[in-house]
């Protein structure tokens, strides 16, 4: 599956499944006002993180998500099912940051109030797999060079 630079993945750690793995981080002022704007869908594996973020809006969309609520900690402590499009979640005071996805993802991945999520870069997990196998990471290796 290609991947687009930029994106992570989003795993349920307490649940062990993914939600996606080629979201987009929306983390500038531009990309939060923008977010799904003139998509017309939303692929399976894909998503948009919105970071800040307390609640979201479906205006001018044209397709229905599902929308994960997460505090600082990347715990679960809201979820909005099918929100349609031109729909207005509530502010979650807990919410630190929101995660936008196709729908079903959330009944798919069995998503809970009170799940870990990870959420991290395909890079970063493919080194921390490397070092805990006991692979060497070649490019966080120091190089040694002999004194002659």
């Amino acid at each position: 599956m290609p991947r687009e630079e930029g994106t992570v993945f989003v795993y349920n750690k307490t649940k062990e499944t993914f939600l996606a793995y080629r979201v987009k981080v929306a983390d500038s002022i531009l990309s939060r006002l923008v977010g799904l704007l003139g998509k017309r869908s939303l692929a399976l594996d894909s998503g948009l993180w919105i970071v800040p973020s307390s609640g979201v809006h479906t205006l001018g969309m044209l397709f229905t998500i599902d929308v994960v609520f997460l505090d600082k900690n990347l715990k679960v402590v809201g979820l909005r099912e099918l929100l349609r499009p031109f729909s207005i979640t509530g502010l979650n005071l807990q919410a630190d940051s929101v995660i936008e996805l196709p729908a079903h993802t959330i009944f798919k991945s069995r998503t809970e109030i009170g799940d870990a999520l990870v959420v991290s870069s395909h890079e970063s997990a493919l080194t921390a797999n490397r070092n805990a196998s006991g692979v060497q990471d070649f490019e966080s290796t120091p190089k040694v060079t002999s004194a002659r």
